[in-house]
């Protein structure tokens, strides 16, 4: 018998990188991949079919390529959640903690309504600051966040435990312990 593919099958492991002790787990591998691709996408947006989501937003920079792709197929419109800066026009702005320092992220003021529901998709998730943030912004402009997707859970970085004590609910296509 044949077995299939999983979408942690499609995931590349390179051990210390960006630092020594660090296993990352590189998803550019599951994107090159056309089956492994389309899996993930079909994975990611499977428990929010037919529920009502006006917007699908995706935490730079990984996040744009499974959100981008995730809204296609719901027929939605996308949020870029992007590094400061690096947005023209008007934006609101979050800050959010990293292992040495802060960083800040923002959307546009008028990407969303009050009242609209937003997916928001990444490939990783670590701390969850990143998408802390992310929820933080959606949520000052009075939309509503109807859930979180990932592609990959690094549980031990407590990430999934800080969204879900926001009252996020949390889908994962796989996790890695020990991370």
């Amino acid at each position: 018998m044949i077995s299939q593919k999983t979408v942690a099958d499609y995931i590349r492991t390179i051990p210390d990188f960006p630092h020594e002790g660090i296993l990352f787990r590189d998803v550019t591998t599951l994107f090159l991949d056309p089956r492994g691709f389309r899996l993930a996408i079909d994975q990611l947006l499977a428990p929010f079919v037919g529920r009502r989501i006006d917007k699908v937003a995706g935490l730079e920079a990984r996040g744009f390529i499974l959100g981008g792709a995730v809204a296609h197929q719901l027929s939605v419109g996308f949020v870029p959640i992007r590094k400061k800066g690096k947005l023209p026009g008007k934006t609101v702005e979050q800050d959010y903690v990293l292992e040495y320092g802060t960083a800040t992220v923002e959307i546009h003021d008028d990407c969303l309504a009050p009242g609209e529901t937003v997916l928001l998709v990444d490939d990783l998730l670590a701390t969850g600051g990143t998408a802390e943030a992310g929820i933080k912004l959606i949520e000052r402009l009075g939309a509503q966040v109807v859930g979180t997707a990932f592609v990959v859970d690094l549980p031990d970085l407590g990430g999934r435990a800080k969204l879900e004590k926001m009252g996020q609910s949390v889908h994962a296509l796989c996790s890695f312990e020990g991370d």
